[in-house]
């Protein structure tokens, strides 16, 4: 494709200063991504075993929660069932035990079981907070900011990323057959670095343009929900942004139920925002409103709501949304359910679900009373067959007395077009469909972004310094020392931060609080780029490397000594397997740098 020379040096050269100003915080976002596509896994290994007997079967569950709540009658406004084997293990019935402040990030909870006399047990649970740091990590880009503002700054370094990626795209148009699969290892270290560059660049296009854009909602979410709000005051969009304005800056979701599936939030402000609703149960106290739910529409009677959705035995009514209900014919005033009236049990909710969702699977029961006659259960799963809202799955709100739908709008495959489509949005930022696979492909797509943002910095770099030897300089200028030691710090500093955060963990209270990780990681992100400014050239570069590597090392050590159990799952030992070969790279990385001439 011909293009003029000095078209095409225009946008090198924007391709070339937005990468340098953005590059370091891609690094940080991509490499602490990658590792927060197993959050889960590493959530339960970090957090110390919960002292129980062994776990209730679903059926024995409702003598448990009578038992519990009769002890504790505050928790029979929120309390969660874990329906998985696993979850289980760690407490089949938990309730928040923060208090009812409002929290974003994994909190306290209170376990339940019965021993062998049928006596109830109760356990505090505080989950680590090791996964969630990583997971606010990736979202705030490595800044160590109130969520605000370190959110605007995402926003600003995620449009930067889109401009290099069109920029950087423009400008390899010309070279485009010529060296698309041309990779140049025995050349100079500047023509290596340019092909691995281009290489990755190009083949991984379409994943980076997905991030890119998405990145940039979920930083503008706010401005752009407001914006839509003055524009149409009186369409859905609007009222959506606005009756769900609070809950969208509120974090992945509230903290610490069942199993680990409390919420891993944007720190301690909140989270992605716009990712809010569709993560895990959530309590009414990190809400703001005991009468409104996340997925549930403001109605005036639960009541009403069942005869709109199939009547009040919820038996065979097909799972259908707030919009569509919208649409159906008036119904006659219902008679209100009584306050009083039992909630159906987790085995007949599995049973409804069952039969109105065949491919669902049921993870976690979340019931909610918020009084009126407005009692809930949101029942948190997947489906593999559809993407997901949320990075591990979606839900659908059940009256709690009758099984009658009150929303599906979180519901995977029973969506409407609208909510389908927005799904699909974020389902490609977290790489929530597809089942493992496609998160391995994450995983290799994010490592291999980290790669990119290095190689493109190392590319600068290396070119600098030959244009400064064929204008006759000896020394190195500032410019080039600044940014050759901040690559090497920040990148290396950044991969040891994170290996140390998950090798602090066994040594750590509870696993690790925010406080404690956080400190732990920014302390040897620092140490690497002091040492970065302090150790001379390559050599520096190749004691970075290998600490780096020795650092990464000790991760699968600390799972085989601290987490056997994890190593059992294919999760837990493909991030074994993967912090290993990762180690290797960084030694091997380290072993054969030359000093790139």
């Amino acid at each position: 494709m011909k293009l003029r020379a000095d078209f095409v040096q225009l946008y090198r050269d924007v391709h070339s200063w937005v990468g340098i100003v953005a590059g370091l915080f891609l690094f940080v976002a991509f490499y602490a991504g990658a590792i927060t596509m197993f959050e889960e896994p590493l959530q339960s290994w970090a957090s110390a075993p919960v002292a129980l007997p062994p776990p209730v079967s679903l059926e024995q569950t409702p003598a448990l929660l009578e038992k519990a709540l009769a002890a504790y009658p505050e928790a029979r406004d929120d309390y969660t069932i874990a329906v998985t084997p696993e979850d289980a293990q760690r407490g089949r019935l938990t309730w928040d035990g923060s208090g009812g402040q409002v929290h974003h990030a994994p909190t306290q909870v209170m376990a339940a079981g019965l021993d062998a006399q049928g006596n109830l047990v109760v356990v505090p649970k505080t989950p680590s907070e090791a996964a969630h740091f990583v997971d606010v990590l990736h979202q705030q880009v490595g800044l160590p900011l109130p969520h605000t503002p370190a959110m605007l700054v995402m926003g600003v370094v995620a449009l930067l990323y889109a401009v290099a990626l069109v920029s950087g795209v423009i400008a390899y148009l010309p070279a485009l057959v010529k060296t698309l699969f041309a990779v140049r290892l025995g050349q100079s270290v500047r023509k290596r670095w340019l092909d691995m560059h281009n290489l990755l660049g190009l083949f991984s296009l379409p994943f980076h343009l997905v991030m890119a854009i998405s990145s940039v909602v979920f930083a503008f979410h706010g401005q752009i929900f407001a914006v839509e709000h003055m524009l149409f005051p009186g369409s859905a969009a609007g009222q959506h942004g606005g009756q769900h304005g609070g809950m969208h800056g509120g974090g992945h979701g509230g903290g610490g139920h069942a199993g680990g599936r409390g919420g891993h939030g944007g720190g301690p402000g909140g989270g992605h925002g716009a990712q809010a609703e569709a993560r895990a149960p959530q309590s009414t106290a990190s809400t703001g409103s005991a009468d409104h739910v996340p997925g549930v529409p403001p109605q005036p009677h639960d009541a009403q709501a069942e005869a709109q959705h199939g009547g009040a035995s919820g038996e065979g009514a097909p799972l259908v949304t707030g919009a569509a209900s919208a649409s159906a014919a008036p119904v006659p005033s219902p008679v209100p359910v009584p306050v009083s009236a039992p909630v159906l049990a987790p085995t007949e909710i599995l049973t409804i679900m069952a039969q109105r969702a065949p491919g669902f699977v049921p993870e976690v029961l979340n019931y909610m009373q918020l009084g009126h006659g407005k009692d809930v259960v949101r029942v948190f799963g997947h489906d593999v067959r559809y993407p997901t809202r949320g990075p591990t799955g979606g839900f659908v709100v059940l009256n709690s007395h009758t099984g009658a739908v009150q929303s599906g709008e979180y519901m995977p495959g029973h969506q409407p077009a609208k909510f389908a489509i927005l799904t699909t949005f974020f389902a490609l930022h977290f790489g929530s469909f597809g089942g493992t696979p496609v998160r391995w492909g994450y995983v290799v797509l994010g490592l291999g972004g980290a790669f990119l943002f290095y190689t493109g910095n190392q590319l600068w770099i290396v070119s600098r310094r030959r244009r400064e030897r064929e204008s006759g300089l000896v020394v190195e200028t500032r410019g080039t020392k600044l940014l050759a030691a901040l690559t090497s710090g920040c990148t290396t500093g950044c991969v040891a931060g994170i290996s140390a955060v998950f090798c602090a963990v066994p040594l750590l209270p509870y696993g690790g609080t925010y406080g404690a990780v956080s400190a732990v990681y920014y302390s040897v992100f620092c140490v690497f780029v002091v040492a970065a400014f302090c150790l001379p050239g390559q050599r520096g570069i190749r004691l970075l490397l290998a600490a780096a590597g020795a650092v990464t090392a000790c991760v699968p050590l600390m799972l085989c000594l601290h987490g056997a159990h994890l190593l059992r799952t294919p999760e837990g030992l493909g991030v074994a397997l993967m912090a290993g070969l990762l180690g290797v790279f960084l030694f091997a990385s380290a072993a054969k740098h030359t000093r790139e001439i």
